[in-house]
């Protein structure tokens, strides 16, 4: 009995050690984000202040962010929504067509051409910088939304994650599709589509994701008197010559989690599942 009991117990002990580091983990990864309210939410020069509860929240200071005239917060927000909107659906479109083709059609240099276009994974981002920044000017992209948009289209790992799921779908339903006379592009959005749109959906966050986090090339193709420039441009702007204002800066931030936290919220079914797609073939 006693054995009975001590084999019941390893495991439940086993379940209690993971949940408390699973739960020392969460505390790391949620205090920044915490702080970052806390911080947002106290007066000028205590932001330094160790002080998890005070007593008056300065709730202006998010007021102050959104009607600011010398620091247009909105116009930032706009831009942001924007462009990461537009990106990642091109991005994301795109990336569905070229992985479909990859995958279910049969064409010269095929495969050399797939692995080719995966081999470009292995450069730096920053080797394209220069490159990218010369052709956006001289096709007088800058201070344009299409500078900051075009030049991040093309994704490779975009396009290989739909052409791993793609891979999957069983090529019997588009051969049935095609005997019923549908034509490519009613294959693809009907057929291809709905079957992907798990894949589909998560690659359109890590793209939005990417597109609104986007800092330097942001910064490179605009001026600062630009009215094109995004949320993470416009935080750096609270870093003056002499000062940093801290408060104002966190309230920004906090506003500037808002979209990627409903997306993910909302998408977070399929951002699980996503993750996984593809990875198993039967």
């Amino acid at each position: 009995m006693a054995t009975v009991i001590a084999k019941g117990t390893i495991p439940t002990i086993r379940k209690i050690i993971i949940y408390i580091f699973m739960i020392i983990g969460a505390i790391f990864v949620l205090f920044p984000f915490f702080w970052m309210i806390i911080v947002a939410l106290k007066p000028e020069g205590h932001e330094f202040r160790f002080d998890l509860i005070f007593q008056k929240p300065i709730w202006k200071n998010f007021a102050d962010v959104w009607q600011n005239e010398s620091y247009p917060f909105w116009r930032f927000f706009l831009n942001s929504i924007i462009v990461s909107t537009i990106g990642a659906t091109a991005t994301t479109f795109l990336c569905a067509l070229s992985g479909y083709a990859f995958a279910k059609k049969d064409f010269y240099l095929k495969e050399q051409l797939f692995w080719l276009l995966l081999s470009t994974m292995m450069i730096p981002g920053m080797m394209f910088l220069i490159p990218q920044f010369a052709i956006v000017t001289k096709l007088k992209w800058i201070n344009t939304y299409q500078g900051m948009i075009v030049p991040h289209l093309a994704n490779v790992f975009g396009v290989f994650l739909m052409r791993q799921y793609m891979e999957t779908i069983p090529s019997s339903l588009i051969e049935s599709a095609k005997i019923d006379g549908a034509s490519e592009l009613k294959i693809f959005f009907r057929l291809i589509v709905p079957l992907s749109i798990t894949v589909i959906t998560m690659l359109f966050l890590l793209s939005f994701l990417f597109h609104w986090s986007n800092f330097l090339w942001h910064l490179v193709v605009n001026t600062p008197e630009s009215d094109k420039l995004t949320l993470p441009v416009g935080l750096a702007l609270y870093r003056g010559q002499y000062e940093v204002f801290y408060t104002k800066l966190m309230a920004a931030s906090c506003f500037s989690i808002v979209p990627i936290a409903i997306l993910f919220v909302l998408a977070q079914r399929f951002f699980i599942e996503g993750l996984t797609a593809g990875a198993i073939k039967e």
